[in-house]
């Protein structure tokens, strides 16, 4: 859980106290800030939400990456006449793929 989340779970939280205190009292101003605070709590706990949702994604195409290449280098490894066979594939076929008959 990261700080926006932290303070605006704790603003929506003294948003609903400030708008039960307004309602008690029957201060309408106090109750109107109540809910507005609550609003902008509920907001910035949702963009706390969005950057750890953000983070895990970067964090786990980090990771798809990192065992993408340590596929490729094993493979390499193990077997480099079939890498050099695949690669001279390749090239021919970029090859044929730009050239103008």
């Amino acid at each position: 859980m990261n700080e926006d989340r932290v303070t605006g779970s704790a603003r929506n939280l003294g948003g609903q106290a400030q708008e039960g205190f307004g309602r008690v009292t029957g201060d309408a101003k106090t109750q109107a800030e109540g809910v507005i605070n609550q609003a902008a709590g509920a907001v910035q706990d949702l963009y706390g939400q969005a950057k750890e949702s953000a983070a895990d994604a970067a964090q786990a195409v980090r990771r798809s990456a990192k065992d993408a290449e340590d596929i490729v280098r094993d493979t390499i490894e193990q077997r480099p006449y079939t890498t050099a066979f695949v690669a001279l594939c390749v090239g021919w076929l970029i090859g044929r793929m730009g050239r103008r008959d």
